[in-house]
């Protein structure tokens, strides 16, 4: 099963890239990959690429740049005759990721904690009320960036750019089990509540339990993500 909500979860969006701040060759990739992560494009599907100039109003040469991006990250596949697709995630795939992200956040957490400035500390509250916010705007890209947004933050404080650069390895899959696992009934607000015990010990200075609350989290994220991938 993709790894994505259904059509009725999303309100049609404009995914075409905006020409300013960023630079333009990142802003098509992030916004294919949010068409993706919200299911512009399920797993299995074709992506064509007049239909992504279409959509995000750039050249095909952009267009190739940012898929060869995403193939490195292992969010789409080039199939031979059929060209590039969206790749899918087996429930194996999906358990594996978040054995490995149980281990990676929970480190993170744990160094925040312990090693955060004063500054971090700050920017991730902020990250985390963006976050907050969030869960009250029907665009699921506004939450899926808000959320990328807090654990940019978190990495940040960490302090450890093997860490980060392992996460940011996995975040594109990462990020279609969590939107995965906010299908289920319920999970947006225990999502939230767990969040906000986790961001109560990461403020706390205690690495452990800050460790434990991230298990939590992704251990709950798991198993709401693993019903629907079995399903």
């Amino acid at each position: 099963m993709s790894a994505v909500m259904n059509d009725a979860a999303f309100p049609e969006r404009d995914f075409r890239v905006e020409r300013v701040a960023a630079p333009l060759r990142h802003s098509v990739t992030e916004n294919i990959r949010y068409a993706i992560a919200t299911g512009r494009f399920k797993g299995g599907e074709r992506l064509p690429e007049r239909e992504l100039c279409e959509l995000t109003g750039v050249s095909r040469t952009l267009i190739r740049e940012a898929l060869r991006q995403l193939e490195s990250e292992g969010l789409i596949e080039v199939v031979p005759h059929r060209g590039p697709v969206v790749a899918t995630l087996s429930a194996d795939q999906a358990r594996d990721i978040y054995e490995v992200r149980i281990l990676l956040e929970g480190l993170a957490c744990k160094l925040f904690a312990e090693k955060a400035t004063e500054a971090q500390r700050t920017a991730l509250k902020q990250a985390f009320e963006r976050l907050r916010a969030s869960f009250d705007i029907p665009d699921p890209m506004a939450r899926l960036d808000a959320k990328n947004r807090f654990y940019d933050g978190l990495i940040e404080g960490s302090g450890n750019g093997a860490l980060g650069l392992s996460l940011k390895m996995l975040n594109a899959r990462i990020m279609l089990l969590r939107a995965t696992s906010l299908q289920a009934p319920g999970r947006s607000r225990e999502s939230m509540r767990e969040l906000t015990e986790l961001m109560d010990a990461l403020m706390s200075g205690d690495g452990e339990a800050a460790r434990l609350a991230a298990t939590r989290h992704v251990e709950s994220a798991a198993r709401a993500a693993m019903g629907f991938l079995k399903g």
